[in-house]
């Protein structure tokens, strides 16, 4: 019985073990793009984007590599002030760059900024409070380390508490509220699209944020509940 046990053990931790290499494996295989958001009030409009890149270069404001040729000396990748939209496939990956200052500029003049991920509403009235919830604070604008960066992955399932999920087809919203010591400071939004794989499909305004989280819940237990089937058929096969 024991010798029975033992041997269950042992091919627990193979499949285990298979498992876990198949996973990193696939994770290697999957095609993801990185999107670029410096969020600072000072980052150009669309219309200057467009006179600066030109048609070769119609998503200066997503894709960083495609425009460094023809960026002017000094020019700076940064937040514009207004309706800024990124779409994204499932997969990718959204960097937030903080603002960071190099130089000694006064205290006052360095933005700090609490970004917030809200409904439609909150975003088309910049109110975080409307069902929305902290999700990164640009706090740290002089570091030694450089600017903050914060990543968003744009991904079905997340087996962390703290993650989100999204779908395909839905839109959804960023916006920040200016540092309690920094009011008064424009209001900064964020759309994001995430695009259907066979690019049909639209759906917006995304109805998230219904309960605080839910839906990283249920997609954490479903995700569990998938892999104890694949467990349990593997077993089985063996």
């Amino acid at each position: 019985m024991m010798c029975q046990l033992g041997q269950k053990c042992v091919m627990e931790v193979v499949l285990l073990t298979i498992l876990s290499w198949m996973s990193v494996w696939a994770e290697e295989k999957i095609i993801f793009d990185r999107h670029a958001v410096y969020w600072n009030s000072s980052n150009p409009n669309m219309d200057q984007i467009k006179m600066i890149c030109g048609p070769q270069c119609p998503g200066w404001s997503i894709d960083l590599q495609n425009c460094k040729s023809v960026q002017p000396t000094g020019f700076k990748l940064r937040f514009w002030h207004g309706e800024y939209r990124v779409a994204v496939n499932i997969n990718d990956y959204l960097d937030i760059y903080c603002p960071y200052y190099e130089g000694p500029p006064s205290h006052g003049r360095m933005e700090r900024y609490i970004l917030f991920m809200v409904n439609h509403e909150g975003y088309t009235t910049c109110q975080h409070r409307m069902r929305g919830f902290k999700r990164w604070e640009c706090n740290r604008p002089s570091g030694a380390d450089g600017p903050l960066r914060f990543s968003e992955k744009f991904q079905l399932f997340t087996p962390f508490s703290l993650g989100f999920e999204f779908r395909p087809g839905h839109e959804y919203y960023y916006i920040s509220s200016p540092h309690p010591n920094h009011v008064g400071r424009a209001c900064l939004k964020l759309k994001v699209y995430v695009r259907p794989p066979d690019g049909s499909g639209y759906d917006s305004p995304e109805p998230f944020l219904t309960d605080g989280g839910a839906s990283s819940r249920t997609g954490c237990l479903a995700l569990v509940a998938a892999s104890g089937l694949v467990f349990l058929g593997l077993y089985l096969w063996l």
